[in-house]
């Protein structure tokens, strides 16, 4: 009875040391965040073949619309310019991740800047400039804004790098490289020359990035993540009045995020993966 009971206590302990030695395959992430966003200069093409119309805006000056800085806390959480991201760690180190990757970023025409138009317009040659501005009055009266999202979408690979000699037992510093592709979900809303578009949201093309983001990991849950990105868009058949648009433009951003960390798959024993 005695050596039964011993028996009993003695492979309780052993499964209770196995149960807390044991720990998940899988580590799924996710993150909200806000970014700031610069852009390199876009020609922008518009036809409008039934106005007789088909002209390229030159060198345009691209600008973006943070919302951030007009008070966070005092508007809806995805009015800014913000981001999120979905991931999993799938090897056995859970070094490799694949990612879901969105950035509503907005681009705009930079207001009262000086834009010159070259091509046909009314079905007469043009090359001229002139004042780009939404404060315009009649056929003076343009704006062209990507306002409620350029919105990147990218599916990305990710390989983590360990920051071992920084860490400590309750706070994790990583390195994440990222590289991707995926559609562009733009929504487009633009005023030219008297003539105002559909505004919606639409397929409008294809884009490529690079990311590297610094990560802070807090009890292993918990983390904050800074991070640059590069990249590269190429819109086409975007909505204007009677016709279509195309553009290509590169972006830099910083994207600062909290994340939670979410252990998953099939629990594993150290060693015996």
């Amino acid at each position: 009875m005695k050596k039964g009971l011993l028996f009993t206590l003695f492979t309780l302990q052993i499964i209770v040391s196995f149960a807390q030695k044991t720990e998940r395959k899988g580590e799924f992430y996710f993150s909200w965040g806000y970014n700031k966003a610069y852009y390199t200069n876009s020609n922008i093409y518009i036809n409008q073949p039934a106005l007789n119309n088909n002209f390229v805006f030159k060198n345009t000056v691209l600008v973006d619309n943070p919302g951030w800085n007009k008070g966070l806390l005092k508007t809806p959480l995805t009015i800014p310019q913000y981001n999120y991201r979905f991931g999993y760690f799938f090897d056995k180190n859970k070094d490799w991740a694949f990612e879901i990757n969105f950035d509503h970023t907005k681009a705009l025409i930079k207001d009262n800047n000086t834009v010159r138009m070259v091509g046909t317009y009314n079905g007469s040659a043009i090359d001229s400039s002139f004042i780009f501005s939404e404060q315009g009055v009649g056929t003076s009266r343009n704006y062209y804004y990507l306002n409620n999202g350029a919105n990147f979408l990218l599916f990305n690979i990710v390989k983590r790098n360990r920051f071992k000699s920084l860490s400590g037992k309750h706070i994790l510093f990583d390195g994440l490289g990222k590289f991707g592709i995926g559609p562009l979900i733009p929504h487009v809303e633009n005023f030219l020359f008297g003539k105002a578009n559909d505004s919606k949201f639409q397929f409008g093309g294809w884009n490529t990035g690079v990311e590297y983001a610094l990560r802070s990991t807090f009890y292993k849950k918990l983390y904050l993540e800074f991070a640059g990105k590069l990249d590269y868009a190429a819109y086409y058949n975007l909505n204007v009045y009677q016709g279509n648009a195309r553009q290509n433009f590169g972006t830099l951003e910083f994207i600062l995020s909290f994340g939670y960390n979410i252990p998953m798959g099939r629990k594993v024993i150290p060693g015996m993966r």
